[in-house]
């Protein structure tokens, strides 16, 4: 059994630089019912009960993100994964640094 440690330093933009070097595929796993459409990835928002993919969208070169419905946005993929998991930014950074063994 490991146990996490909350006092890790984090590297954000190594991390971000990480995700958006993989981000589409990312982005088919982050949100499955999304769909590709020029730059951006469009999904309904798994935060609330959206029943139409439009109003959620995510820019697959910047990661920058916004659900134009509630106003809710974001910069880059580590707050993006924060918000869909509800997470702090931080622990956010910490799980994908574990899912991928960066250090």
């Amino acid at each position: 059994m490991s146990i996490r440690t909350n006092w890790r330093s984090v590297s954000f933009v190594a991390v971000n630089m990480a995700c958006l070097d993989r981000f589409p595929s990312l982005l088919a796993t982050w949100l499955p019912d999304g769909r590709r459409y020029g730059q951006e990835w469009i999904a309904r928002n798994p935060t609330r009960a959206d029943r139409h993919a439009g109003s959620f969208k995510v820019n697959t070169v910047t990661g920058r993100w916004a659900d134009f419905a509630t106003g809710d946005t974001g910069g880059d993929p580590v707050s993006l994964y924060a918000y869909i998991r509800g997470l702090k930014q931080s622990d956010a950074a910490r799980a994908l640094c574990d899912e991928w063994g960066l250090t």
